[in-house]
């Protein structure tokens, strides 16, 4: 359930907890064959989430939804009450010729979310709200984890980052009403305060990436 009714303008007043712009990844990239890739990233509300990455360059498309537990539970008052194992989710659909996972996750941990923040994201709490990377794949988990050390070892953050770097079984898209959510309720009090200021964080921090 969203907490926004009571913290809105506290939450509102930081899209990130970084210290610092985050530096490029330092090794080398996943390999991806084709054309087209996938990405699940787990940062708080999907709301914010997914429309900061419906901002970025080289991304065709993404869905709100839920990982990290079963098919049952996939529902949206479910998984509110913390005890499904999901996470709310994005997948987000790119072309690494356009945009690098490495990229991404520079997005995910700068602008989309706070990864210093356990079981909560903003006004809203719980292990739904947790900061997951759901990787496909060796590459992507390699990639994950060693940028992860290497943000740490910087120290671009004021307190140890805590997001999961957790195989991705399944991703369950979330209920049609959920989809889209920024642009369809640009006006509505939660979006205003916590998630438009991270689509004008993605706007000036990466202006190369932003559509």
């Amino acid at each position: 359930m969203r907490f926004h009714q009571l913290i809105l303008i506290a939450a509102g007043l930081a899209c990130s907890a970084a210290q610092a712009a985050l530096p490029d990844y330092a090794g080398d990239p996943p390999k991806v064959s084709g054309p087209e890739a996938t990405a699940v990233f787990a940062g708080g509300c999907f709301w914010g989430v997914d429309a900061v990455f419906k901002h970025t360059k080289g991304v065709s498309n993404v869905v709100s939804g839920y990982s990290g537990g079963s098919a049952a539970t996939a529902q949206y008052m479910t998984v509110g009450t913390g005890t499904t194992g999901h996470a709310e989710s994005v997948q987000i659909t790119y072309d690494p010729s356009k945009v690098s996972y490495a990229e991404l996750l520079k997005v995910f941990f700068q602008v989309a979310h706070d990864p210093t923040q356990l079981n909560r994201q903003g006004p809203d709490v719980g292990t739904q709200y947790r900061s997951v990377i759901f990787y496909a794949d060796q590459g992507q988990k390699d990639v994950a984890e060693r940028y992860i050390d290497q943000l740490n070892r910087a120290k671009v953050f004021a307190k140890p980052i805590v997001t999961q770097v957790t195989a991705l079984d399944k991703f369950y898209p979330a209920e049609a009403y959920h989809q889209n959510y920024l642009a369809l309720h640009p006006n509505q009090p939660y979006i205003v305060y916590n998630d438009l200021p991270k689509v004008a964080q993605l706007k000036k921090d990466f202006p190369a990436l932003y559509k």
